[in-house]
């Protein structure tokens, strides 16, 4: 006859117990953890965007070339994979071209984002200016 210790049996019907009492809990009862997801301030269409980076300018040439080169290559993940391994593969003068495109489109960006702050700080309605622009033509 094999012994039993009682905390091998206790943990069996623990074990079971515990089964049991969460299949019988109301689906109410069992807590799940939710995400509470951030209330978001309302987007502003009149803050301007973010130009695109060297890279992006790079990729519009580069997507062209390639397609003129590989008309067979539709897929999107190939284009981007080869325009990656190229940029990392060209010099800092090849690169030049796009980093002053960034650069003054970052510029113009600048600007245009100090103008839209003034005007939002003063609290000039934005809206309405567009809106008139948009009647007077």
């Amino acid at each position: 006859m094999a012994l039993r210790t009682k905390s091998s049996e206790g943990m069996k019907r623990s074990a079971r117990l515990s089964k049991v009492s969460v299949e019988r809990r109301p689906k109410s009862a069992i807590k799940t953890k939710t995400k509470h997801k951030k209330k978001s301030d309302k987007y502003d269409t009149n803050k301007p965007k973010k130009p695109p980076t060297a890279f992006f300018y790079f990729l519009e040439d580069f997507r062209k070339d390639f397609q003129e080169q590989n008309p067979n290559v539709k897929s999107m993940r190939d284009i981007g994979k080869a325009c990656g391994e190229k940029w990392k593969t060209m010099t800092y003068e090849e690169k030049v071209q796009y980093y002053d495109i960034a650069t003054g489109k970052r510029a113009e960006f600048d600007k245009a984002m100090a103008d839209y702050i003034k005007k939002k700080e003063s609290g000039e309605d934005i809206e309405s200016e567009d809106s008139d622009s948009e009647l007077d033509e």
